[in-house]
Protein backbone atom coordinates (compact mmCIF):
# COMPACT_ATOMS: atom_id res chain seq x y z
CA UNK A 1 0.00 0.00 0.00
CA UNK A 2 2.79 2.58 0.90
CA UNK A 3 4.81 1.44 -1.59
CA UNK A 4 1.88 2.28 -4.57
CA UNK A 5 2.07 5.59 -2.59
CA UNK A 6 5.24 6.09 -3.52
CA UNK A 7 6.05 4.80 -6.62
CA UNK A 8 2.04 6.38 -8.17
CA UNK A 9 2.61 3.77 -10.65
CA UNK A 10 6.36 4.97 -12.02
CA UNK A 11 5.62 8.81 -11.87
CA UNK A 12 6.35 9.06 -7.91
CA UNK A 13 10.39 10.31 -8.20
CA UNK A 14 8.76 12.77 -10.97
CA UNK A 15 5.72 13.72 -8.13
CA UNK A 16 7.03 13.51 -5.01
CA UNK A 17 10.70 15.68 -6.84
CA UNK A 18 7.87 18.50 -7.90
CA UNK A 19 6.17 18.59 -4.32
CA UNK A 20 9.02 19.46 -2.86
CA UNK A 21 10.66 21.72 -4.63
CA UNK A 22 7.22 23.43 -4.75
CA UNK A 23 7.54 23.21 -0.86
CA UNK A 24 11.16 24.52 -0.79
CA UNK A 25 10.40 27.53 -2.83
CA UNK A 26 7.18 28.30 -0.25
CA UNK A 27 9.38 28.02 2.53
CA UNK A 28 11.91 30.51 0.99
CA UNK A 29 9.70 32.66 -0.02
CA UNK A 30 8.41 32.94 3.82
CA UNK A 31 11.22 33.26 5.07
CA UNK A 32 12.63 35.93 2.41
CA UNK A 33 9.31 38.01 3.39
CA UNK A 34 9.51 37.94 6.79
CA UNK A 35 13.35 39.00 6.90
CA UNK A 36 12.09 41.92 5.06
CA UNK A 37 9.31 42.38 7.26
CA UNK A 38 11.46 42.88 10.41
CA UNK A 39 13.94 45.18 8.52
CA UNK A 40 11.08 47.47 7.08
CA UNK A 41 9.45 47.26 11.09
CA UNK A 42 12.56 48.09 12.64
CA UNK A 43 13.39 51.38 10.10
CA UNK A 44 9.83 52.32 10.98
CA UNK A 45 10.81 52.54 14.71
CA UNK A 46 13.82 53.76 13.78
CA UNK A 47 12.26 56.55 12.34
CA UNK A 48 9.23 57.46 14.25
CA UNK A 49 9.61 55.45 17.81
CA UNK A 50 6.57 55.75 19.84
CA UNK A 51 4.28 57.45 17.16
CA UNK A 52 2.32 60.77 19.08
CA UNK A 53 0.06 62.48 16.91
CA UNK A 54 2.23 64.95 15.60
CA UNK A 55 4.62 62.20 14.03
CA UNK A 56 1.65 60.23 12.56
CA UNK A 57 0.36 63.98 10.77
CA UNK A 58 3.93 63.81 9.38
CA UNK A 59 3.62 60.30 8.16
CA UNK A 60 0.37 60.87 6.90
CA UNK A 61 1.61 63.76 4.90
CA UNK A 62 4.79 62.33 3.33
CA UNK A 63 3.69 61.02 -0.64
CA UNK A 64 5.06 57.37 -0.07
CA UNK A 65 2.54 56.49 3.36
CA UNK A 66 -0.36 58.41 1.33
CA UNK A 67 0.18 55.29 -1.60
CA UNK A 68 0.27 52.90 1.72
CA UNK A 69 -2.03 53.97 3.77
CA UNK A 70 -4.74 54.76 0.69
CA UNK A 71 -6.60 51.48 1.35
CA UNK A 72 -6.64 51.78 5.25
CA UNK A 73 -9.19 54.12 7.02
CA UNK A 74 -6.75 54.57 10.17
CA UNK A 75 -3.33 54.11 11.81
Amino acid sequence: MINEILTMNGYGLYVWSAFAFTFSCFTLLYIVIKIQYTKEKSKFIAKFGTLNSERAAFAKSQSINKEILSNTSSI
